[in-house]
Formats: C-alpha cells, structure tokens, sequence
C-alpha cells in the first residue's frame, strides 16, 4: 500500500547542502566562478547561505568545528559531490575558463555518450557538469 502511494507522488527539485568553514566566501565563489545568484544568508554571523542558477539550487551550512588534525581526514580518490546537467557544455567550459574556474578535467566525451567537465570548487569539492 504505501509503496502504491509512493509511486503517486513525483519528486520536483533537489538541492544539494554541502558543509563548509565560510558560507559567504563559498556562496560568493560560487556566484562569481560558477555564475550562480546568491538567494540568501541566514543568521548573523552567517551559518547557511543558498545559491542558485537555473533550476539548480545550492545550499551551503556552516561546519560546527574544523577538526584539531585536518590532515587526518581521508578524501576518497574517485567520484564526485554533485552531477548538474547543462544543455551546451562547451559554452559552459568557455565560461568557467574565462572565470578562473579550477578544472579538473575536460570537456571529455564519456563511454556513456556525455561529455563532461570536473572541477573543484573553493573547499575542495568536486562538481561534474555534463550534457
């Protein structure tokens, strides 16, 4: 019965919330490098901010605590944070070269017939764009 009812129901969007030291810097990087629209912060000092561009939108929260040894911590080495498709990703890369973007790599057509472009954002985050 309820997994019936749960077919009824259509998701609509999703926003990611990644978890950083400084949401205005990163909300900012994101306007100023990935062309994103600040929507908004919240609290004073801030401690969440929200960025969007298009129908993607972006939320950032602030990390309660940097841990004591940050060099401890243990990134994985494949992978990504967050996939957003575009419709023209070679104007998009034209665009995130002219803004100082840190490309990670591309455009590069997949095996899976998308073509990609990976970057890093300002906390080390790994962004995937693709048609």
């Amino acid at each position: 019965m309820a997994q019936e009812a749960a077919r009824r129901v259509r998701f609509k969007n999703i926003a990611t919330q990644f978890v950083v030291e400084d949401v205005i810097a990163t909300a900012e990087y994101y306007r100023d490098v990935f062309g994103f629209q600040i929507l908004g912060y919240f609290a004073d000092p801030p401690v969440y901010a929200m960025v969007a561009r298009d129908g993607v939108e972006m939320h950032f929260g602030k990390a309660d605590a940097r841990p004591a040894d940050a060099s401890s911590i243990q990134f994985r080495r494949v992978g990504f944070d967050a996939y957003i498709w575009v419709d023209d990703i070679n104007a998009l890369f034209d665009d995130l070269t002219a803004s100082g973007a840190d490309i990670v790599e591309g455009p590069v057509k997949r095996v899976y017939e998308s073509t990609e472009v990976v970057v890093k954002d300002c906390n080390g985050f790994v962004l995937v764009f693709g048609d």
